[in-house]
Parts: C-alpha cells; sequence; structure tokens
C-alpha cells in the first residue's frame, strides 16, 4: 500500500503531463498530415522554409509550387505548413 501511495504523485505527474503536452501535439501534428493530404492544384500555401505560392501539380508524394514571377519550384509534400484561404 506505501508503495502505492509513494507511486501516485508520479503517476498523477505522467498524467499531467500527456494531457498538457503529449496529446495536443499529437493533434496538431495529425491536423497538419490531413492539410497535407488533401492539397488540390490552384491552393495558396506556405512551405516550412516560408516560400509563398500556388500549387501548379502534385502527386503522391510531391507538389510544385509557382510562385508570383512564374517560377515553378518541386517540394515534398510534408514541405507545406499551412494553406491559405482562399478569398
Amino acid at each position: 500500500m506505501e508503495t502505492l501511495v509513494g507511486l501516485l504523485p508520479i503517476i498523477l505527474m505522467f498524467v499531467i503531463f500527456y494531457f498538457l503536452l503529449i496529446r495536443p501535439q499529437q493533434k496538431k501534428q495529425k491536423k497538419v498530415q490531413q492539410m497535407q493530404t488533401e492539397l488540390q492544384k490552384g491552393d495558396r500555401v506556405i512551405t516550412i522554409g516560408g516560400l509563398h505560392g500556388t500549387i501548379h501539380a502534385l502527386d503522391e508524394g510531391t507538389i510544385v509550387v509557382s510562385v508570383q514571377d512564374g517560377t515553378q519550384m518541386k517540394f515534398d509534400r510534408s514541405s507545406v505548413r499551412e494553406k491559405l484561404n482562399q478569398d
């Protein structure tokens, strides 16, 4: 019984740590992965490097991003950080 009482604070700290740090990060990562799989031609995106552009073409693992001057660059889908709203 004493060992259970002694382990209770450690277990409680792990539970708090899980709900405050691990779980929110997992939810955020899942949301980003879903956004990356739902990308379509014509979507405006920002890459993890900060490049702003429009998706010109895409396949299963890569996308071709067209920037303002017409230059096209090829990226991995996982390099897309954010999809901008279409206004």
